[in-house]
């Protein structure tokens, strides 16, 4: 063949196999925050198990813009609280939902999120009913986080208008401003040891403001459950923390192949060493409780998956 028609198939070649990878997005949080290296490690475990697949990661503002973006197509996995997951599959419009996102489906329950309040040790906040008059970060708006701080706060008898100032911020922000003295106190829905707490708590006196069980239980949704944060896991911390604890979830969306899901399943909970690696909260990710708390109908693909893996019969 001469060499100009060698080229030419060549290139012809090329342009197939580049046209025949897919492209999946990861959507998680923001960069402080513990849904953002777990995706970035997720999208490496899928990027080298699966064949001809590259994923990447998107930054957001968490669980409730992922749920939007996913399912408007503008992504095919996402990270999610539960309680969050629950609002868009029923429409909830407190919750920023106007109308049921009925694409969403069903990946795996993960981790655990704890409700975790800081203040600075000069605030004088000990309490829940301290932060009355207290400038306080809640997460960004109509985040996960948010909706946590709404319905704690709420079980506890605080509505905003009780707080001094109140500031949506992401994390890593709200702790530099915590160092800085711009703010008393900041609530973090993440997995235990977030970095944005356990960088402040190196540098800063701050105490970990108990949820007690009585106002988990107030809160009347069973996406809330009792838990501890325990001692040690920030500097200074001498005790095990009461607190809420909310169930993590994956979910994708109609229109992503059964057979892509099924392999990014399967990669999961093949390569749960290495999510470990990158973040101790992954510690919670088990196969036994993937199906737990689902609040919405399983994609094809997973269901195909945990019949093969026998947690489905």
């Amino acid at each position: 063949m001469p060499r100009a028609l060698l080229i030419v198939a060549a290139l012809v070649l090329g342009t197939s196999v580049a046209s025949a990878q897919e492209s999946l997005v990861v959507l998680t949080g923001s960069t402080s925050g513990v849904y953002y290296p777990l995706g970035n490690a997720l999208s490496a475990i899928v990027t080298k198990s699966i064949p001809r697949t590259r994923a990447t990661v998107q930054v957001t503002q968490g669980s409730v813009e992922n749920l939007r973006l996913l399912n408007d197509s503008d992504g095919e996995i996402a990270f999610t609280l539960g309680d969050a997951l629950s609002d868009a599959w029923k429409g909830n419009p407190e919750a920023g939902f106007k109308a049921p996102l009925n694409k969403l489906r069903g990946v795996a329950a993960i981790y655990r999120n704890y409700v975790q309040l800081v203040a600075s040790a000069t605030s004088g906040v000990r309490s829940l009913e301290d932060l009355k008059g207290k400038r306080v970060s809640v997460g960004p708006r109509q985040s996960g986080t948010e909706l946590n701080a709404r319905a704690v706060l709420g079980a506890a008898g605080i509505s905003y208008a009780d707080l001094g100032r109140v500031d949506y911020l992401p994390f890593g922000q709200s702790a530099k401003m915590i160092e800085r003295g711009e703010l008393d106190a900041t609530l973090q829905s993440a997995g235990l040891g977030v970095d944005s707490i356990r960088q402040l708590s190196s540098g800063t006196s701050v105490s970990i403001v108990p949820i007690p069980a009585a106002v988990v239980a107030r809160i009347g949704n069973p996406v809330y459950v009792p838990a501890a944060i325990p001692a040690r896991t920030y500097e200074g911390q001498t005790e095990d923390v009461p607190t809420a604890s909310v169930a993590n979830f994956l979910v994708t969306r109609e229109g992503v192949s059964g057979d892509m899901v099924y392999a990014l399943t399967k990669a999961l909970f093949g390569n749960l060493g290495q999510l470990v690696d990158t973040h101790p909260a992954a510690k919670g990710i088990r196969i036994e409780d993937a199906l737990t708390g689902m609040p919405l109908p399983l994609h094809p693909g997973a269901e195909r998956y945990y019949r093969e893996a026998g947690i489905l019969k």
